[in-house]
């Protein structure tokens, strides 16, 4: 069964203050996006990419990647608009679609595969990882009001992997009901439908690059794996 991957890159990336959109600001000498692009690649379980752009940047985002054979759309105004745009230029004939963002381009290409397959039993799967520190929950005053347990808490990752049919229908669910553009990840999407999402444990770092500590966090650690 083909599966395609919708590759989240619209973002502006205005905490990173870089003055170019995040997916295509340097990392350790190449774009961003094209890390992750790669990281996709290596998994090998990929048949589709559609990579979602800033509007109007779509073809500086093909230049970035400098691969044949990627779609690359106009995003939307959030990140669930910009899954939306992008699902439409999946494929008919792929039956699951994976959703990762390329802020995270140190992901395992072993994670890939780990959430497709524990969609063998369940309609979606994330990579996520427990939450290690303790919660507290602030007042309006910024003050603490309670500290908040913090077991059986994950904190959602990308990749994530859908049927297909699943998340397109979970989208356009949300979409008209008015609440998509709230959705801050694809899995939000199905809670509450009686759809099953599975947990995958992300055990290998894969943060998300939102700062410039984040940054420079990321380039060491190419460069630690020998690619920056």
């Amino acid at each position: 069964m083909p599966v395609a991957a919708i590759v989240v890159a619209a973002g502006a990336g205005v905490r990173m203050g870089a003055g170019v959109p995040k997916a295509l600001m340097p990392l350790a000498g190449r774009p961003m996006v094209a890390w992750t692009l790669e990281a996709l690649a290596a998994a090998g379980r990929i048949d589709h990419v559609v990579v979602a752009a800033p509007p109007g940047m779509e073809d500086q985002v093909r230049a970035a990647v400098g691969r044949d054979g990627l779609a690359v759309v106009p995003g939307g105004a959030s990140r669930a608009e910009s899954v939306r745009e992008a699902l439409a230029a999946v494929p008919a004939a792929a039956g699951r679609v994976l959703v990762h963002d390329a802020a995270r381009p140190l992901m395992a290409p072993e994670l890939v595969g780990a959430v497709l397959d524990a969609l063998e039993h369940a309609d979606g799967a994330i990579a996520a990882a427990p939450v290690v520190d303790t919660l507290k929950l602030a007042d309006d005053a910024g003050a603490i009001a309670r500290t908040v347990p913090r077991e059986g808490l994950w904190g959602a990752q990308t990749p994530q992997a859908f049927h297909t049919a699943t998340l397109r229908a979970a989208v356009a669910a949300a979409d008209a009901a008015g609440r998509l553009a709230l959705a801050t990840d694809c899995a939000s999407l199905l809670e509450g439908s009686g759809a099953t999402v599975r947990l995958v444990p992300s055990t290998a770092p894969n943060p998300k690059v939102t700062t410039p500590a984040d940054r420079a966090l990321a380039e060491a650690m190419l460069a630690a794996r020998g690619g920056g």
